[in-house]
This record gives structure tokens, sequence and C-alpha cells, in this order.
């Protein structure tokens, strides 16, 4: 079972916000013990809109099957229980810039000493080496800087962003696919290694095949609204009521969409004999495409392209997306307790064997709500317990 591939390893979490979150949260949904540690004011994210009774949607997103211990690195009983926490664990993910855990004596060349198995990642922004290795960064801004946001939007539009944390969202997951693959490699050698993920490079690697066709032909790619660059017809078309997204330039498919709307002429039409040629002849197509498909509403011509082996489908807001057959057939969400917030809808995980969907085992957790849990695991003594535990008071 997939769901429990990763149960008894030790994972401490030292990221905040979305992308190193994200790479804790795959492996805890895998089943790992993943203890993430909050500073006195929390990981960024629970301040993050919209809240729950005062509890961050962001944080509760990305949280899930993860416990939450409070301690104050500048202080140093705080970071004895943070190396104690090392020394035990398989893994550490963190996501300060470059240097921070090494002021705090927690870099992986400090750490490794101790524990010569320890898988530790880095995520940042630039890298940890470079001329940009200090500068800070987030999801918007590396979107801009990774030329994302220079092909997102319409013609001769402003610049626009994805407004879901892609970059985050992909830097997390090749986060983790680099600590499974240390993982894989101490299961032959014994020793751990430190890795990392950068999020400009993971950024660049998201457009890996529209950087691979510059490098090849030279052509810098601008804004094509929801059009993809290298074939049409492969994208949105209007429909009386609505939109829908067609991908009809396999040379069958071609063929089938201009019966399908009444003009089989396009077919034959020299403008629009190839992939090539109708990318030439984009604009004059799409009107020609359009000026058919207007006449009847999208459910029509849904029904019609599928008999034929079209691939298209609806542009769904989220609430039809939420009601669709394969949302719910799939059962991509569940329904957490959380003590606060109450009864949470929220998206399942993904990752799992055919017919498997690992279920949460517990919600994400309130501010420093299994500190104490924790340091019993550690097998603290209790007079020391309620020492680190006074020394999160604000009043210290």
């Amino acid at each position: 079972m997939l769901a429990n591939s990763l149960e008894g390893l030790k994972v401490i979490d030292f990221t905040q916000v979305m992308a190193g979150p994200t790479c804790t949260l795959c492996m805890a949904d895998l089943g790992a013990d993943v203890v993430k540690v909050e500073a006195p004011t929390g990981d960024l994210s629970r301040a993050l809109s919209p809240w729950v009774h005062g509890e961050g949607v962001p944080f509760l997103a990305l949280n899930r099957n993860k416990r939450s211990i409070v301690l104050d690195l500048k202080q140093p009983v705080h970071r004895q229980v943070a190396l104690r926490l090392i020394a035990e664990a398989d893994v550490v993910v963190e996501s300060f810039r470059p240097g921070v855990m090494a002021r705090f004596g927690l870099d992986y060349a400090t750490v490794s000493a101790d524990n010569p198995r320890l898988i530790y990642c880095s995520v940042s922004a630039y890298g940890q080496c470079g001329a940009g290795k200090d500068l800070p960064g987030v999801d918007g801004v590396l979107q801009a800087v990774s030329g994302l946001m220079s092909v997102t939007g319409q013609p001769d539009g402003e610049p626009c962003k994805v407004p879901v944390p892609v970059v985050d969202l992909v830097t997390g997951s090749f986060a983790t696919i680099s600590i499974l693959a240390a993982l894989a490699d101490r299961q032959r050698t014994g020793l751990g290694q430190h890795v990392e993920a950068s999020m400009f490079a993971s950024a660049i690697a998201l457009q890996h095949v529209a950087f691979a066709s510059y490098f090849a032909d030279g052509h810098v790619p601008v804004p094509q609204g929801n059009a993809a660059p290298y074939s049409t017809p492969n994208e949105a078309l209007r429909c009386a009521d609505g939109w829908i997204m067609v991908a009809a330039y396999h040379p069958a498919r071609w063929q089938a969409l201009c019966t399908a709307i009444g003009a089989p002429e396009l077919a034959s039409d020299p403008r629009f004999a190839d992939n090539k040629s109708r990318l030439q002849h984009r604009e004059a197509l799409l009107r020609l495409l359009e000026a058919r498909m207007l006449a009847h509403a999208r459910g029509f011509w849904l029904e019609q392209f599928a008999a034929v082996d079209i691939i298209c489908g609806p542009i769904n807001d989220y609430a039809e997306v939420a009601q669709s057959v394969p949302f719910v057939e799939a059962a991509l969400t569940e329904t957490l307790l959380h003590p606060v917030a109450g009864a949470l809808t929220m998206p399942r995980s993904v990752i799992g064997a055919v017919g498997e969907r690992p279920r949460a085992r517990r919600a994400a957790p309130t501010l420093g709500q299994h500190t104490r849990e924790v340091l019993v695991d550690l097998g603290m003594p209790p007079a020391n317990i309620e020492a680190v535990i006074a020394a999160d008071s604000p009043t210290n």
C-alpha cells in the first residue's frame, strides 16, 4: 500500500508557506511522521486568507498529517531540542535562505556528523550556490523572473500570473522526488546526502518544452491566450452559451472536427491542410470554427465531438468541477475535523496505487499542538519539557 510506504520514516520540517510544506505533505500522506517546527509566531501561511474561525485555509490545506512543535531557534535551549530531533530523524527539510541554518548550527555539514544517514533537503528561491542564493523569492516573483508570466495571458495584454501557486507546488514536488531518490540511494550505501530544490530551477523545468523550443529556433514566445503554441486547433472555442477546450490537431481528429461542425471543406482547404499550415493561418481558422460553433450550446457540441472521439471538455468553474462526474467518481475530497476550524472539506491526496486513495490521519495542527507530545517522544524528563515550553512564553 503506497499510503503506508513511508511509515516509520521520521521527518523534521523547518519549512513554511507552500513550497516546502508541499514536499513534507507528500511524505506525510505516504505515512511518514512529519514534525513541523514552527516559530512562536507560526507558519506565515496561518495568516493567509481565507480563514475559518481564525485558521488560515492555505495552512490547513498543506499541513494535514503533520505534528506541530513550537521552537524559537534563536534560543539555545530550543536549538538543543532541534538538534535532538534531527539526530533521530531520517529526513530534514528546510526553506530558510542559504546560510541561516548554519548560523543556528543546524546545517547539513554540522548535523550529518552525528547522523550520517540523514537526508537533508534545502528548498530555496534561487538555489544554494551562485550570486542569487541570498535573494528572497515568492511564487509570483518566481513566475515573473522565470519567464512564465511572459507567456501567460492574452496577446498584447498586461502580464498575467497563474493564480494558483504553481511554482511553489512544482518545487515541493521536485523536492519530494529528490528525497525519495536519496532514500533509495541510502538503501545501497547506508549514507544520507544534501539535496535541494530551487524555485527558479523548478519554474524553468515546468517550462521544459517551451525552453527547448526556444533553444531550437530562437523564437521568443509571447502570450497566446488559451491557445497551445505548437498546434491548432488546440484552444478554447466559443459556443452559444460558453466555451469548450478542443484538441483536434491530430490529422484524423482534424477531419472529424470539420465533419462534426458541418464544414468538411475546411479539411481540404490548403490553408489548413496540416498543423504547420493551420498555425500560419490560425486567426482565420478560429473565425471559421467559431462561426459554426456559435450556432449551438456547448452541451450539443460536447456530445457531437465525443461521438467522433475528439478530445475536448467544458471550461468549468470550481462549482462545476466539484459537481462533475470525474471529480465525484474519483472521490477527490474528504472531510477532516479540526479542533478550531471544525469540519473541513479538503482535497485528498492523489498519491496512491490503482483503486487506492490514502485518507488523512489527522487535520493540520494548531500552533504547537504537539510540542509536549514530541518532547515526550524524545525521552525528555518532565522538568526539561516544562523548561522548554516555558521558554516559548512571550515574557521570555
